[in-house]
């Protein structure tokens, strides 16, 4: 394998080592998983490592694929071994923000599913406080989602907004649904109390907070090398 020359590339290549032949495989979305997928994927092809993947969205799903991961789905796997995905924020309890690919409904339902969650994130994305670099994804059905975000917005002060395209359409998920994406001004002081919250709003159909769902951190580092840090 080649050396890693970005964080990001650092983080995906330590994971790939966590991988052991047999295993059920939830893959992640975004930059970082796409270089554990190739990593990966040089594994399978150098040491015959036999594994199953199932992905949390159609991009990853297109991506191993091409790079010839065996894909399959929760239904003929509903218990997986480890999933290795991304975050887009994490706290000093192992609390996430995620969502920023557009997949976080299907990321939850896949790391609830697994035995292990790691989470792979090059640098700046740990936080003392969620909320306060990114703004948390809030996936809605798109029926009512004007009154849904008048729901939302009387949530923790918060000021939602829609995720749209380049063209300025609304960004659809694989499932069919709208993102609000939702700033808080002094980031969120209680992420538990919040996802119950926002949970509860008829036409919300998941939240991009991840709580209780993170095992392992492996953050890499700008020398090529990553630090793994476990709960």
């Amino acid at each position: 394998m080649v050396e890693a020359t970005s964080p990001k590339q650092a983080a995906g290549y330590a994971a790939a080592k966590l991988v052991k032949t047999g295993m059920k495989l939830g893959l992640g979305t975004g930059t970082t998983v796409a270089f554990f997928l190739q990593a990966l994927a040089e594994r399978i092809k150098q040491e015959g490592l036999e594994v199953v993947g199932v992905a949390t969205s159609v991009q990853t799903a297109e991506l191993a694929r091409t790079l010839g991961i065996p894909i399959s789905d929760l239904d003929h796997y509903p218990a997986l071994d480890l999933v290795i995905d991304g975050a887009d924020e994490v706290d000093s309890k192992f609390r996430l923000i995620k969502g920023g690919g557009g997949a976080l409904l299907r990321e939850k339902i896949v790391a609830a599913a697994s035995a292990q969650v790691a989470i792979i994130i090059g640098s700046g994305k740990r936080v003392a406080r969620l909320g306060t670099t990114f703004l948390l994804p809030v996936e809605v059905i798109p029926f009512g989602h004007v009154t849904t975000r008048e729901s939302v917005a009387k949530i923790g002060n918060c000021t939602p907004y829609i995720r749209t395209t380049e063209e300025g359409e609304p960004f659809v998920t694989d499932n069919g649904n709208y993102i609000f994406d939702c700033r808080f001004a002094d980031g969120i002081a209680n992420p538990e109390q919040l996802h119950a919250d926002l949970s509860q709003i008829p036409g919300v159909a998941e939240v991009g907070l991840f709580l209780n769902l993170c095992d392992m951190v492996i953050e890499g580092q700008d020398d090529g090398q990553a630090v793994t840090l476990i709960r």
